[in-house]
């Protein structure tokens, strides 16, 4: 079974012209099954079973998405996004995406800042985007189309890209201990991205928040719990609860059957919204009840349904959602209402990237405030997920 999802992998990506990925992915499967030689010494043949070291997560395992049946693989030219519904549409005209590297004494990292063509200085909310294994910063863009709606709506996305040298499946480290500080490792990194586009662009402090998806819905949860005063609240689609694993055989028993152990309750929870798959195989459902275990414990949680869907909105004792568990039955591993432009993405189900900014949206100030220029409005065929149909 894995060596035909592999297989069929690797197809796709020699459909889509990334020969090189697909002959290594193939070597990779064929040495690993057989047990025979390949030719690519970074990746020496193992046994069936193999548990690689920290530094080497592997495919499904930590973190990185399986693509659903019918999704295709491949990115976007760093100078383009595709609009919905037209694939191929250039970069709208004024906008920029911008290259950008952060260093400090934990290495560095690199990114892409989108800046839309209504920014001209005034102070605008800010999102910072991570990506899942194997992905980048302009594939992940243009698989969960933020920045179509940074563009309609006013407002910065920042893309952190993990590297290759700190995680071959450029995962990020969410399940290491070093990477689970603040002012250490990964989230200090990603923390100095975040102050370092608010000191070169005019953000408001205020509305500044942090989203992923697997791997970087585990290290957004990190950085929720690590840097409280720096996010104002967090998203985390199909991943795991900070402090859900402290190694890789911890971490492969959490994506598959939650926390062991209790996770780290935050100190400080920001407000959260969180994304889960029903027929998610790669990060277990019961990952997503531990990211919601500091709201559900105090808030009450109103349940909604549409088609496809069940929606499960937490209010504190004031009557403010602070936090939203939206599970979509269907879906597996990937971005639920993305593009086939990007990987890892079924654009079935409800829209979260658009859900995602109006949970943060109601966040920043309720209903009534602004997410850039104009107020968000949700787009129609969330309007029409919302009020029951499709």
């Amino acid at each position: 079974m894995h060596m035909r999802d592999e297989m069929a992998e690797a197809t796709r990506l020699t459909r889509s012209g990334r020969l090189a990925e697909a002959t290594a992915l193939i070597k990779r499967t064929l040495g690993a099954t057989t047990g025979g030689a390949v030719d690519n010494p970074e990746h020496p043949p193992h046994p069936v079973g193999y548990a690689p070291p920290p530094g080497e997560p592997t495919a499904e395992r930590v973190g990185e998405a399986r693509r659903p049946a019918g999704s295709r693989s491949g990115t976007r030219p760093s100078t383009g996004w595709a609009r919905r519904g037209t694939p191929g549409a250039e970069q709208a005209e004024g906008a920029r995406f911008l290259d950008g590297t952060c260093r400090n004494a934990a290495g560095s990292r690199g990114y892409k800042l989108y800046v839309p063509s209504g920014y001209d200085g005034q102070a605008v909310p800010l999102v910072v985007m991570l990506h899942g294994c194997t992905q980048t910063a302009v594939d992940f863009a243009a698989g969960t189309r933020m920045n179509e709606l940074a563009e309609r709506d006013t407002f910065l996305v920042v893309y952190p890209e993990q590297a290759g040298k700190a995680n071959q499946r450029r995962c990020w480290n969410w399940f290491l201990p070093a990477h689970q500080r603040r002012d250490a490792g990964e989230p200090s990194l990603l923390a100095g991205i975040t102050r370092q586009v608010m000191a070169t662009h005019r953000v408001d402090p205020g509305r500044v928040f942090v989203a992923g998806l697997s791997a970087g819905g585990a290290m957004a949860a990190v950085l929720a719990a690590t840097y409280p005063e720096l996010y104002t609240a967090a998203g985390v689609h199909s991943g795991l609860a900070h402090g859900a694993a402290h190694d890789l055989p911890s971490a492969y028993a959490a994506m598959r059957q939650g926390p062991q152990a209790e996770a780290r309750a935050p100190d400080r929870p920001i407000p959260l919204i969180v994304f889960q798959g029903g027929r998610d195989t790669t990060v277990a459902p019961a990952n997503a009840a531990a990211l919601l275990g500091p709201w559900s414990a105090t808030a009450t949680a109103k349940v909604s349904e549409g088609p496809g869907w069940t929606r499960r909105a937490y209010r504190d004792r004031d009557g403010r959602v602070v936090a939203e568990w939206w599970t979509v039955h269907q879906l597996g591993h990937a971005w639920s209402g993305g593009s086939p432009q990007g990987s890892y993405t079924d654009p079935d189900g409800p829209d979260a990237s658009a859900e995602l900014m109006r949970f943060f949206r109601d966040q920043a100030g309720g209903d009534g405030a602004k997410i850039g220029r104009g107020r968000l409005a949700l787009p129609k065929p969330l309007r029409t997920w919302l009020g029951g149909g499709r």
